[in-house]
C-alpha cells in the first residue's frame, strides 16, 4: 500500500545520518561489506557466518552506490517500507480497507520499527520477507494452489539465511494454522514448504553452532520491555471481536507472531540467554494488525469521531519523544565513530595502540584515518589478512616487551562497571600498564574509555607474563643509572645509501621491528625513538 510505505520511507530519511555516526554492529558491516566475496566468505569460518549473506547484499550495494552512511542505512528503510506495504495488504484481507490503512500506518510509528529502520544491519530485510511470507500463507490458506507454498518457502528460506532466528516465524505460522482449522490439505502443504526451509537451513545452523561464543555477551534479556508492553497491549486488543475474513481470523495469526517468538527465546534464557529484541523485529508485524483493526473497531463504536481523533493526537504526542532519541547517537548502545574519534584526539604521531578487546579494533576500522599515525602493539595479523573481524593479536610476552619500547600508549578498554575480557594477552597488557606506566588522562564516550598512559620507569627484561624480570633501573635512588636520551644513544657504523629505505619498507641496516611491521608508518621511529623516516643507527 502506498500511504504505509511513503509514511515509512519519510521517517526512515529523516535523521538517517543519526549525526554522521556508527554503532559499532554497523561498523562491522562496513568492514566486511568492502572485503571482496571470497574474504567474506573466509572470514565468516571463523566469524559472523550467520551474517554472511547480508555483507555479501551489502558488498554488491556498496559497490553499485558508493559507501556513505546513506547507502549503508537505506536498504533497510526500503525493507521497512516494503514491509509496511505487507502489513497493510494483510490487514485489508483479514479485516477490510480501514483497518488496512490503519495497521499499515501504525507500523512505521513503531519506535522498534523506526529504530532498525535506520540501521546497518540484517533485521529490516527479515522483517519485510516474514511479513511477505505471511502474507503468502494468508493467501495459500485460502486459495489451495501448490505453487503458493513454493513461493512461501523461497520466501522464508532467504529470511532464515539472513538471520537463523527469523525460522521461529514459522512455529507461530505453524500455530496460526493449526488454531485456524484449516483443512488438512494446506496443513500438509504448508508442512512440505516449512520442511524445505528447515533443510535449506540446517547446513547454516550446523557451520554457525561453533561460534556460539559470539552471543556470549548476552547475560539476561536484552531491552524485554518493549516486548512485554507489545505483547500485553496486543493480547488486550485481540479480545476485541476483530474482523472475520477467510479461514485465518486476524487474531489467530497477529498473536502467534506477536507473542510465540519472542516467548521461545525467553525460555531457553535459563538454559542459554539469546533474547535481544532485534532478534524478532518481526513481530512488530503482530502489535500493528492487532492495533490496526482495533482502532477500526474502536471507530466504528463511537458516535462521534473526535474521541477517535483526540486519541490518535495523543498517541502522536506520545511518540514524539522517542522518535526524536532514536535519531541521536545515545540510541545506541555504543558510538564507534566517538571511539575512533577519541583515540585520534588523545594519539600523538608515533604513540603506541592498545586494544583491551578486539571488538575495539573493528569499531576503529571504519576509518583508518583515526589510527593511520599509531602503532597497534599488541597486533601480529591484521583483520583482513587473518579473515577475523579484530585481527590476530601477538603473544603476551612479545606484547609487554612492544610496550616497554614506548614512551606513551593510548588504550582503548570497557567503560567502568563493564565486564573486562580476560586472557593473557589482557593480563600483560594490564600489568605492564600498572607497573611501568601512570595514566595522563581518560576520555569516555559510548561504549569505551580512552586513557593516556605515559612511562615511569626503564626496564630490562620482561617475563611471559608481561611482568618486569630484571629492572636497568632498580635499586636505590642513588643507584638507578639515568635513561640515554635520543642523542645519547649509539648509532650502529656503516650507514649510507647501501642502508637506504623508504618509511613503509623500514630499516634495512639495524633490522628494527619494533613497530611489527615491515617497515615503520608512524609519525614517529617507534624502534630508536626518532624522526619519522630516519632510524636511530642514522640510515634514512
Amino acid at each position: 500500500m502506498i500511504a504505509p510505505a511513503s509514511l515509512t520511507i519519510a521517517l526512515g530519511l529523516w535523521g538517517i545520518r543519526r549525526e554522521n555516526t556508527m554503532w559499532g554492529d554497523e561498523s562491522v558491516t562496513w568492514q566486511l561489506a568492502h572485503r571482496d566475496l571470497a574474504q567474506i566468505w573466509r572470514t565468516a569460518q571463523h566469524v559472523d557466518l550467520v551474517h554472511a549473506l547480508y555483507y555479501a547484499v551489502m558488498h554488491g550495494i556498496f559497490g553499485l552506490f558508493g559507501d556513505g552512511l546513506l547507502t549503508l542505512r537505506l536498504p533497510s528503510v526500503l525493507a521497512m517500507s516494503v514491509a509496511a506495504g505487507g502489513v497493510g495488504l494483510l490487514a485489508l484481507r483479514l479485516a477490510g480497507p480501514r483497518a488496512g490503512l490503519l495497521a499499515g500506518l501504525v507500523f512505521p510509528l513503531l519506535p522498534q520499527v523506526q529504530k532498525y529502520a535506520q540501521e546497518g544491519r540484517s533485521y529490516a530485510m527479515v522483517c519485510a520477507l516474514v511479513t511477505w511470507a505471511t502474507y503468502v500463507l494468508v493467501v495459500g490458506a485460502a486459495q489451495r494452489a501448490r505453487w503458493r507454498w513454493a513461493v512461501y518457502a523461497a520466501t522464508m528460506l532467504p529470511a532464515c539465511l539472513l538471520h537463523e532466528f527469523a525460522v521461529l516465524a514459522l512455529v507461530a505460522h505453524g500455530v496460526t494454522l493449526v488454531v485456524s482449522r484449516v483443512p488438512r490439505p494446506v496443513l500438509r502443504a504448508w508442512s512440505a514448504a516449512a520442511a524445505g526451509v528447515l533443510a535449506g537451513l540446517l547446513p547454516l545452523a550446523v557451520r554457525s553452532a561453533g561460534q556460539s561464543g559470539q552471543v556470549a555477551w548476552i547475560g539476561g534479556p536484552v531491552r524485554l520491555r518493549y516486548f512485554l508492553i507489545a505483547a500485553v497491549v496486543g493480547v488486550a486488543c485481540a479480545r476485541a471481536p476483530l474482523g472475520v475474513r477467510g479461514p485465518v481470523r486476524l487474531s489467530a495469526l497477529a498473536v502467534p507472531i506477536l507473542v510465540l517468538p519472542g516467548l521461545l527465546l525467553l525460555i531457553t534464557s535459563p538454559v542459554k540467554p539469546l533474547f535481544v529484541d532485534r532478534y524478532v523485529l518481526y513481530s512488530n508485524i503482530g502489535i500493528a494488525l492487532l492495533l490496526g483493526a482495533w482502532i477500526d473497531w474502536f471507530h466504528r463504536r463511537q458516535r462521534s469521531p473526535r474521541t477517535t481523533w483526540l486519541a490518535a493526537i495523543v498517541a502522536l504526542a506520545v511518540l514524539v519523544p522517542p522518535s526524536l532519541v532514536l535519531r541521536t547517537p545515545a540510541s545506541r548502545s555504543n558510538d564507534a565513530t566517538a571511539v575512533g574519534a577519541a583515540v585520534r584526539e588523545a594519539g600523538r604521531p608515533g604513540d603506541g595502540l592498545l586494544y583491551f578487546s578486539d571488538q575495539y579494533r573493528a569499531w576503529t576500522a571504519a576509518d583508518p584515518e583515526d589510527t593511520r599515525l599509531l602503532t597497534d602493539l599488541a597486533l601480529a595479523q591484521d583483520p583482513v589478512a587473518s579473515n577475523t573481524l579484530g585481527g590476530v593479536e601477538l603473544p603476551a610476552r612479545d606484547i609487554a616487551a612492544r610496550m616497554l619500547e614506548f614512551d606513551r600508549i593510548v588504550a582503548v578498554r570497557e567503560p567502568l562497571g563493564a565486564h573486562a575480557p580476560a586472557g593473557p594477552g589482557e593480563e600483560a597488557k594490564a600489568s605492564t600498564l600498572r607497573r611501568h606506566f601512570r595514566e595522563d588522562g581518560t576520555t569516555r564516550v559510548s561504549g569505551a574509555r580512552i586513557t593516556v598512559y605515559v612511562r615511569t620507569t626503564t626496564v630490562g627484561t620482561i617475563s611471559p607474563s608481561g611482568t618486569r624480570a630484571a629492572d636497568a633501573g632498580a635499586g636505590p635512588p642513588e643507584q638507578r643509572q639515568p635513561r640515554p636520551t635520543r642523542l645519547q644513544q649509539p648509532r650502529s657504523p656503516g650507514f649510507g645509501k647501501a642502508g637506504r629505505a623508504t618509511r613503509r619498507a623500514g630499516c634495512r641496516r639495524c633490522r628494527s621491528r619494533a613497530c611489527g611491521r615491515s617497515g615503520c608508518t608512524s609519525g614517529w621511529c617507534p624502534a630508536r625513538r626518532a624522526p619519522a623516516g630516519r632510524c636511530g643507527c642514522g640510515t634514512r
